[in-house]
């Protein structure tokens, strides 16, 4: 399967794969990026050869690409750790999290980012799987408060508050290790699901849902970069 689809960009969310698996991407001629949440993680990926690092603060959606430690309290905000990353590391750095317009990816270059990643502004488009709960839930109030929990697949991730993660966790020592955590919860989130509730679900996105539109994502990237552009 790996020699059918080989991609010209290989990104990494947990750290870096085996170096055997590496060195088989690479001899495609791939470009490697991965995540990095803190400055210690940046260096050790630029240490290992990655062409890119994605500098994913706090605010982002979705699991925490964290994976030299374990400890939340290491996370800090996107315009906080990307400045930090830019001076530590001498390859491009991409900007992640609570990026949702084009005046975000201009603040983010402005603090030396080579571009944005951006995420939660397109989980509404047509082409996202995004599931009937979690559109509703995104483009109701509730998406303002977004928390950081394990409840859902054992490790951090931040979504919209929802009852399972009020009930729960946020975090909680009682949720199974990552990936388990998924399957336990799973019955319980079907049938909810089936009655129309996300109470159960995961509902990922990060703290700025602000740029959430119900257009084709093409359309939204044209958007985006028209404003870039117009700047």
């Amino acid at each position: 399967m790996l020699e059918e689809f080989r991609p010209e960009v290989v990104s990494f969310h947990f750290g870096l794969p085996s170096a055997d698996l590496l060195a088989h991407v690479r001899s495609w001629g791939a470009k490697i990026l991965s995540s990095a949440t803190t400055v210690d993680e940046a260096r050790w990926l630029e240490a290992r050869g990655v062409d890119a690092i994605v500098a994913q603060g706090l605010e982002a959606g979705g699991h925490r690409g964290m994976f030299l430690s374990d400890d939340l309290s290491t996370q800090v905000g996107t315009f906080a750790l990307l400045p930090q990353i830019v001076t530590a590391v001498g390859v491009p750095v991409i900007a992640a999290g609570a990026i949702a317009n084009a005046r975000g990816v201009t603040a983010v270059m402005a603090l030396g980012a080579a571009g944005a990643q951006i995420g939660t502004a397109y989980l509404l488009c047509p082409e996202a799987t995004t599931s009937a709960v979690h559109r509703a839930a995104l483009k109701s109030d509730a998406a303002r408060l977004t928390a950081i929990t394990n409840v859902f697949t054992g490790r951090p991730a931040r979504g919209i508050v929802n009852r399972l993660i009020r009930e729960i966790g946020p975090m909680s020592g009682a949720a199974p290790e990552f990936p388990l955590a998924t399957t336990a919860v799973a019955a319980l989130r079907a049938r909810a699901e089936h009655l129309g509730s996300g109470d159960f679900s995961p509902l990922w996105a990060g703290q700025n849902s602000s740029g959430c539109k119900e257009v084709p994502a093409a359309g939204l990237t044209r958007e985006l970069a028209a404003a870039i552009t117009a700047a």
